[in-house]
């Protein structure tokens, strides 16, 4: 699109998106999201936040190439969104095949593409099922693995398709508070190692405060951009600051008042 600079991995411009109302036909739309603009230099980890019915969902999928843009201008890597382009999606559904092995789902990505790059990426697949916990069940199918480990093979998938962009829609949100910190400070090595762009959604302040370099606060429906925050010391430092306790405390302002 025409003005859109390829010196973002993500760059978002006056972006409208509204719904027809289901059952009345002939009504007006709803507005999801109202001039969202929003830019990620390549290596960015920022996170969303803000109540249901924000748009953060929606947002994500336009950005995946899965919901058009009704108004605005939208692109990744300096192009415009494609499924499967230059961006990984992972889903708030674990959204694996219920025939496939946990093997077999984790690296659909790769034998889709090509069999050297299936061969390719075993190595990485298995170093990482032992990385969050799921050495052992390679033969398993999703039926007989619980929510939280289904969860884990999800994000495996997802890192396996090799992607620039990493989109991640409440990656954490079935899992107990161990694994979950466990698997942030993992993603976090992952971001590091492997120079990710990532654009993360979770209803978790504490969440986003501890991985993020920002932190985009929405507004209620129509979800619209209500503060960005830029968060200071490395993620290590941060647990127990003043500052990160002060910047909390703002985000649940901003979010309980909804105004800004």
């Amino acid at each position: 699109m025409n003005g859109v600079s390829a010196a973002y991995a993500i760059e978002v411009r006056g972006l409208f998106q509204s719904f027809d109302s289901p059952g009345n036909r002939g009504s007006e739309p709803i507005a999801v999201l109202e001039d969202i603009s929003l830019s990620l230099p390549p290596g960015a980890f920022v996170t969303l936040v803000g109540p249901s019915g924000a748009g953060k969902s929606t947002l994500l999928n336009i950005l995946a190439g899965i919901e058009p843009i009704m108004k605005g201008e939208v692109n990744i890597e300096g192009r415009p969104p494609r499924a499967g382009s230059s961006s990984a999606y992972m889903q708030q559904n674990d959204l694996l095949l219920p025939w496939r092995t946990l093997w077999d789902n984790v690296l659909l990505a790769p034998e889709l593409r090509s069999r050297r790059e299936y061969r390719e990426k075993q190595q990485l697949a298995a170093r990482l099922l032992v990385e969050f916990g799921l050495d052992g069940f390679q033969r398993h199918y999703p039926a007989q693995l619980s929510g939280g480990m289904r969860q884990r093979a999800a994000l495996i998938r997802t890192l396996l398709c090799d992607r620039p962009v990493l989109l991640l829609d409440e990656p954490f949100g079935a899992l107990d508070a161990i694994t979950r910190r466990r698997l942030q400070r993992l993603l976090l090595s992952i971001w590091r190692d492997y120079k990710k762009t990532v654009l993360l959604v979770t209803h978790d302040v504490d969440e986003a405060l501890f991985l993020s370099e920002r932190v985009v606060v929405l507004s209620g429906t129509p979800g619209r951009l209500l503060h960005e925050f830029h968060v200071p010391l490395p993620n290590v430092q941060r647990a127990g600051s003043p500052e990160i306790l002060e910047m909390k405390m703002s985000i649940l302002a901003r979010l309980e008042n909804g105004d800004g």
